[in-house]
């Protein structure tokens, strides 16, 4: 008996050993963390083409001073960025290779004008492939028959002082000068950038470009553009009006124009403020 007793309770242990957890406790659901919220907030500056290098370098300086900032450049012909605001273009602040663009986004209340200041200068150069195909030497080179010319587009601010330098050059080199090189123009077109991509790829013997952008692109040959027959543009730079970040976009012009920025402009070949 008492081994049958001993087998009983051997066999009442195992089962209790085998069956699963009792069914009333509670389960506990896993603990997930919410995710964090982003912290991040992107500034939108919208740029003449021609600051490309140099705002980027400043874009990563403010952001180095500004964490949690991140700033997304939008760099096209001024006429294009002005047309882009006009037709609601998301932008926080606008920097112009001329004042013509701004004043206009003024007129429509895209801009207060007590907001614009001015930013810098700058001057024009003909650049020329770095092998100079034509054979170039001189400002009177522009005008010999069958040269192959790109200019920026007359909308563009760029390409609107470019002739205004060529008519200023018509007093030296005769008053034809300026209609003949325009006849030997083989492409117009929208920003600097692309004036400066057709000559680097052997598109055309010869461009007229910033001196700012000359200074970008270092592989190409140039022949200046004396001061008495140079233009110089004025840059403008102001926060858009429906700015979703105003005050950040207040920072970003101030930051242009403070003793860190103005150097690196100035590195990047442009002229100091007017």
């Amino acid at each position: 008996m008492k081994r049958l007793g001993s087998l009983l309770l051997l066999l009442a242990f195992l089962s209790a050993a085998c069956a699963g957890p009792s069914t009333d406790a509670p389960t506990r659901a896993p603990t997930v963390s919410p995710a964090p919220a982003s912290s991040t907030h992107t500034l939108t500056v919208f740029a003449a083409a021609s600051l490309t290098d140099a705002f980027g370098e400043i874009g990563r300086a403010f952001e180095a001073s500004h964490p949690g900032i991140k700033v997304s450049f939008n760099f096209a012909g001024s006429q294009a960025l002005r047309t882009q605001i006009e037709q609601g273009a998301p932008a926080d602040v606008f920097a112009s290779a001329g004042p013509s663009d701004m004043d206009t986004l003024v007129t429509e209340a895209h801009v207060n004008k007590s907001d614009v200041q001015s930013l810098l200068t700058n001057r024009l150069e003909v650049i020329l492939p770095a092998k100079n195909p034509a054979a170039l030497e001189t400002l009177e080179d522009l005008a010999s028959p069958g040269l192959k010319l790109v200019l920026a587009a007359p909308d563009v601010p760029v390409g609107k002082y470019t002739r205004q330098a060529l008519d200023q050059m018509n007093a030296v080199y005769g008053n034809d000068f300026g209609s003949r090189v325009l006849a030997n123009v083989v492409s117009k077109e929208d920003n600097v950038k692309q004036v400066i991509a057709k000559v680097q790829l052997g598109e055309a013997d010869a461009g007229i470009v910033y001196v700012s952008d000359a200074v970008a692109a270092p592989d190409l040959k140039t022949i200046e553009i004396p001061p008495s027959l140079n233009i110089i543009a004025h840059y403008v730079i102001a926060p858009v009006a429906g700015s979703s970040n105003p005050g950040l976009a207040g920072e970003f012009v101030s930051y242009t124009l403070s003793p860190e920025a103005q150097p690196v402009l100035a590195k990047w070949g442009f002229g100091p403020r007017p």
